[in-house]
């Protein structure tokens, strides 16, 4: 296994054994073929006798069905339940085909047991448990979806009408069912079935009154209840349909074919459909499930940063789906690597309308493979690049995708660069930091993580860099005017019209990135990123809140601009016309943008303590 000796030594945490340590872990290794589908840990089950390498293909971690991760050649598991003797807590399948070094319990332990084992399992726990917390954040429980998020519009006839009419009502699009008032207390109900008994029944007239094929009483539901009760109800009715009441109003209907289809619109249904996708048009077909999953969860009254959870984790699964196409295509990565998430998806706050932001790193080439590691890259992040714009996930207007010398390079190039950003703080250099220092490894085994987030943690012992920062936080314009009305038409923007994100969510992100790296603070996720430099005292508690409070109004009004759109057949977009919100949203809007207009004065120009 000469090969292995080779692989084996640019993998963590095996490139810090010494040639004599690297040597008797190859001669114990053995190698091992899985097939798709085959587990090769299963959890809660028996412990791990070793730890496994992969060597070609890749393998699903899952925790509880779920997929957490996608773990790529040259990552390793199985040692957690190794070194605990415990169950394992993931389940590990593979994604396809795919060959692993499995390495015995004795030498796995005595590499695991170095300060490079320890750290390697200390990150690999913290990036596996991460995972399962988003997922399941991300992966919302659509029992708890009341019956008001998923019922149809309310179809009337009147009693006098014929049994002919209410059927030709009833063939329209959409229409299942139709509600006759029968009386001022009572309500009937008209379905397929009670037509379909009047045709058969040869003593009823199809011209005669539809009060005569009527089905009552009609059994009813709160529009508060939640789907998983109504299915009892309506199972125990023995009919296919129940009037959804609103204070003893009748405000909807809801089928049979409604509650059976809730599973299936869910998000867990469509990640599942994403994953599995057997071609690049199966997964277009899957994405454009995506607005009706948001629709259903906007009206069942999901959170608004729950819901760029969902989209996040929904894009995320896109890409991991893509990452499979173009390594199936183009064969396996000539070195490790890893995609990375830039801009709105790398925090968790992705929407309908976010663009692509995208980035490759890879491990250093040897010398004189370069330019052959670096087209195999450019290939992989063409086609993901191309295929999310296939799923509608626009082109970046200022090119931030993986296809891009500027955003794909080497792992010492990324090092190198991040070093550049802190040290010659120039206009294109603050560009750079600006989008790369929101960023999250979203697939790949190359480990570059914790040395990037070094360089970001260093960046307040950058007093130039700092203010160059803490200008742009504090400089960029705030789409709410000197008196307090909201500002349209700004920067080409179509007249009357206020885009959310450059006027709102970027001055937001962009202040509170500034806070974060001034306090040491490296995770990307704009609230977390709140919580975390308030509990360093680094702003004042109350400030965090309201700009915690700022962020879900303007994500709230955004998301709900976008269910307009969808509802009107357009695409979603960030455009909104202040005079069409609701009072509530309105003065809800704006006093968010103030809020955020206060804190950026109150940055003013960022001194750092001591200088």
């Amino acid at each position: 296994m000469e090969h292995l000796n080779t692989f084996l030594a640019r993998q963590p945490p095996f490139d810090e054994l010494t040639p004599e340590e690297l040597r008797a872990l190859v001669q114990s290794a053995e190698e091992q073929t899985f097939e798709p589908g085959e587990p090769v840990l299963v959890e809660d089950g028996p412990p791990a006798p070793g730890v496994w390498v992969i060597l070609t293909g890749s393998m699903d971690l899952l925790h509880e069905g779920e997929v957490i991760q996608i773990l790529e050649p040259g990552e390793t598991f199985g040692h957690p339940s190794l070194l605990t003797g415990m169950a394992p807590a993931f389940t590990v399948r593979a994604r396809e085909r795919s060959s692993c070094a499995f390495v015995g319990a004795a030498p796995a332990r005595r590499s695991l047991g170095t300060q490079a084992g320890a750290a390697y399992v200390a990150q690999t726990m913290r990036q596996r448990l991460t995972g399962a917390g988003e997922t399941v954040h991300g992966l919302l429980d659509v029992g708890t979806t009341p019956v008001a998020a998923i019922m149809r519009p309310p179809a009337f006839c009147e009693p006098g009408r014929t049994v002919r009419e209410a059927a030709a009502q009833l063939s329209a699009d959409g229409v299942s069912a139709l509600l006759v008032q029968l009386s001022a207390q009572e309500v009937g109900i008209v379905t397929d079935a009670e037509v379909r008994d009047a045709v058969a029944d040869t003593a009823t007239s199809l011209d005669g009154p539809v009060r005569e094929i009527v089905r009552h009483p009609l059994v009813s539901v709160p529009a508060s209840q939640l789907a998983v009760e109504a299915t009892i109800d309506m199972l125990a009715s023995g009919g296919e349909h129940l009037a959804v009441l609103d204070g003893g109003r009748v405000c909807g209907v809801l089928s049979a074919s409604d509650l059976l289809g809730l599973d299936a619109r869910s998000p867990i249904a469509l990640r599942h459909l994403i994953l599995g996708a057997a071609d690049e048009d199966e997964l277009v077909h899957a994405v454009g499930q995506l607005p009706k999953v948001f629709m259903l969860l906007l009206r069942a009254g999901v959170p608004a940063r729950d819901l760029g959870r969902v989209l996040s984790l929904q894009h995320d699964a896109v890409v991991a789906r893509l990452i499979d196409f173009s390594i199936w295509r183009h064969g396996e990565a000539p070195v490790a690597w890893a995609w990375l998430d830039l801009g709105s998806a790398a925090r968790r706050e992705f929407t309908l309308a976010s663009d692509q932001d995208n980035a490759l790193a890879y491990a250093d080439p040897e010398p004189g493979e370069e330019a052959h590691v670096d087209a195999y890259f450019e290939r992989l992040g063409s086609d993901v690049n191309d295929g999310l714009a296939r799923c509608g996930i626009g082109i970046d207007n200022n090119g931030v995708m993986a296809r891009k010398r500027l955003w794909r390079m080497s792992k010492g190039d990324w090092l190198r660069t991040f070093d550049e950003c802190l040290r010659i703080p120039d206009e294109s250099h603050l560009i750079r930091a600006s989008v790369a220092f929101d960023f999250r490894p979203a697939a790949g085994g190359l480990t570059i993580a914790p040395q990037l987030t070094e360089h970001m943690r260093a960046a307040r012992a950058r007093p130039d860099f700092m203010r160059l920062m803490a200008r742009t936080a504090s400089g960029f314009p705030v789409a709410v005017g000197f008196r307090g009305q909201l500002v349209t038409g700004r920067n080409g923007d179509p007249p009357e019209r206020v885009d959310l994100k450059r006027g709102a969510i970027i001055p937001l992100v962009n202040l509170v990135r500034f806070h974060a790296l001034a306090h040491s603070v490296t995770v990307s996720a704009t609230l977390e990123r709140l919580e975390a430099v308030a509990s360093t005292g680094g702003i004042d508690r109350r400030l965090a809140e309201a700009l915690a409070e700022a962020f879900d109004v303007i994500t709230r009004v955004r998301f709900e601009h976008h269910a307009d759109r969808i509802s009107a057949g357009a695409a979603p977009d960030n455009l909104i016309n202040p005079d069409q919100l609701a009072p509530i949203a309105h003065a809800d809007l704006r006093e968010a943008l103030h809020v955020v207009k206060r804190a950026q004065k109150q940055l003013g120009v960022w001194t750092p303590a001591g200088k």
